[in-house]
Formats: structure tokens, sequence, C-alpha cells
């Protein structure tokens, strides 16, 4: 999501290998081991000779007993690793946060158009990836023309207008299939409807929020929860996290972390809601929070078993340290209804 997982060969193996050596020797011909053959003048072996005093008199011991392996020291403690190359990750991070900054508070409508183009390339993401590992071809065309198009009507027209939308583009999807042989109809049409309604339809809240009178506060506010709750999320959870919250869907995911992100959120929450929003008090923003927390993690999860399903880590590389564009809005996706609707409840529309 936004700015948010050799050792020595195998003892069995080396004790084979010793095994291996023994059975090369003379005893795998005859069954005893024969000694060998002693000149006259050799000294005698007493039978209180040891090692030792054997070799004072010249003569090596046969067949000497292997010496127990030595005790190998502990291996030591790995560090902790991102799993990703952080540099990179901070400075496309930071990058990514001064076009946003910069195209919020300067023009309204250059906003617009950064969330259409992040629209179009998640949805070239993840056509991509539905059509390489599972053979299912979503049309991309109306998908993408759709999608820009409800983050306008979203925009200019409100609720209403972004209903409006993506019923057109549902019914485009089905239309443009059409020119194409029957056969997978039926799945590639209901990938295609998913898309548009995770992707775009999904996005459109925020060019709704975008809308209002404060409508940068309250997208900056979006963002900075949704950042805030991914960042105490990895935080804790990298420091602390010791029980699973869901270890068949996202094995680095904690339950500690999960708090984490809560805490962080809330109080995150809470100082958007008393400076940032017009009318907005300290307890709503807890409550927005909360909430924030909440979907931005089952966000992360719901793309982890996309991700699962088609067995792979990430939805592209155009990102470095990131991944994709897909793998940035995994939460904030579902975020932004929630974010929305909380202040629309709070303070209105504005």
């Amino acid at each position: 999501m936004p700015i948010v997982p050799d050792g020595p060969a195998d003892g069995g193996h080396q004790d084979d290998d010793r095994g291996a050596a023994r059975l090369g020797g003379p005893s795998f011909r005859d069954g005893m081991p024969q000694p060998p053959q002693q000149p006259h003048h050799a000294p005698q072996q007493r039978p209180h000779d040891t090692p030792r005093t054997q070799s004072l008199h010249g003569a090596a011991p046969q067949n000497p007993e292997p010496m127990p392996d030595a005790p190998q020291p502990a291996p030591a403690p790995q560090k902790k690793s991102a799993g990703r190359d952080l540099g990179a990750a901070i400075g496309v991070g930071v990058g990514l946060g001064a076009v946003i900054v910069a195209s919020l508070f300067i023009v309204k409508t250059v906003f617009v158009g950064v969330i259409a183009i992040a629209v179009v390339v998640g949805l070239w993401e993840l056509t991509k990836r539905l059509e390489e590992r599972k053979g299912i071809k979503a049309p991309l065309v109306p998908l993408a023309v759709g999608g820009a198009a409800m983050v306008v009507a979203g925009y200019a027209r409100g609720a209403e207008g972004a209903w409006v939308a993506v019923a057109l583009t549902a019914l485009a999807v089905l239309v443009w299939r059409m020119t194409q042989p029957p056969q997978d109809y039926l799945k590639d049409v209901t990938a295609g409807v998913f898309a548009a309604f995770y992707v775009p339809f999904l996005a459109t809240f925020v060019a709704m929020m975008l809308a209002a009178d404060d409508g940068p506060q309250r997208v900056m506010t979006f963002l900075v929860l949704t950042v805030v709750s991914d960042t105490g999320a990895y935080a804790i959870g990298w420091r602390f996290g010791r029980h699973k919250l869901a270890p068949r869907i996202s094995p680095g995911k904690t339950r500690e972390g999960l708090l984490g992100a809560i805490v962080f959120a809330m109080a995150a929450g809470a100082l958007c809601m008393q400076f940032l929003i017009e009318g907005g008090t300290w307890w709503q923003g807890l409550l927005l929070g909360l909430a924030v927390a909440t979907s931005a993690t089952l966000g992360d999860l719901g793309e982890s078993m996309i991700k699962r399903d088609l067995g792979i880590k990430d939805m592209g590389t155009l990102l470095p340290g990131h991944g994709g564009i897909m793998d940035r809005l995994d939460s904030l996706l579902p975020t932004a209804p929630v974010v929305w609707l909380l202040l629309e409840v709070f303070v209105g529309s504005g």
C-alpha cells in the first residue's frame, strides 16, 4: 500500500558423505578389515599402546575412529528486512507526494487528471495480470475510457454522474466483447465489470471529495490517514509483530500491526479533523481514524487475495521499491468511499 518482507549445508547430507567414505575402504571387499602386513623389523604393537605411544614407535594407527563433529557456533541472528529497496521506495514516495500536493492545492482540475491517469494505469496492470495468469481478457479500451469518464463525472456531477458513468462503462464492456468469439465471453465480461467497480468507481469518491469547497483539505485528510495507517501497521508489526492476522492471505500482517494502524490513524484523524476540516472535532477524527485503519487493512488483504490467486507478488513494476500502481492503491481504493461518507455525515457536503 502507500509508502508502507546460505545457511550451512544440511547435517544429514554431511553424515551421508562420511558414511559413503567409510564404505569405500577394504572392509567392503571381504567384510572384515585386514591389517596390513608389517615388516619383520617393525616393533610389535603392545596391547597397552595408545595412539600417542604408537606414533612414538613410528607406526601410525590404523582405521582410527572418526572424531565427533566439533560443535558448530550458533548462526548469527538475521536482521529483519523490509523486503524492498527502501531507498527507492522513499524516493518514489516523496516524488509522488510532491506531485499530489502540488496538483491538489494549485488547481483542482489537475488533480482530477492525476486520479484519471492512476485509474487507467491501474486498469492496465490489472487486466494484463488477469490475461497473463488466468487467460481472462477483460476489454481494456472501454474500461480505460469509461474509468476516466467516471472520475470526471463524479467531480462534475457528484454521485449521480458517477452511477451513470459506471452503468455506461459496464454496457460498453458487454458490447465491446461481442466483437470477439463467444468462447469465455461470460468470464471476460464478468472480470471487466469487476475491474470497473474495483478501480475507477472507488477512485471516483476521491474526485467527489475534491468537489467540495474544502475539497483539498478533505482529500489531504483521506491521504494522510491512509498513509499513517499503513505506516503504523508496518512499523509496529515489523518491530513487535508476533501473532499473525491472516496467515493464509498475507503472512506478513500481524495483530500487533493492526493495533499500530488503529492507534496511528486515530491520532492523525483527531489532528486532521480538528485543524484541517472546518466544523470538525477531534472525537470525530478518532472515529474516522478507526474506520480508515479498518478499511485500509481490509483493502490490503483484498488485493493480497487477488495476487495470491494470480500467483504473483506485485501487480506491476512501474514504481521502484513499491511494485505497480495497483500495489499503492490497494488500501486507498476501499478507504475513499468510507472517508467520503463519514465526512458527509460529520460536516456535510461542503
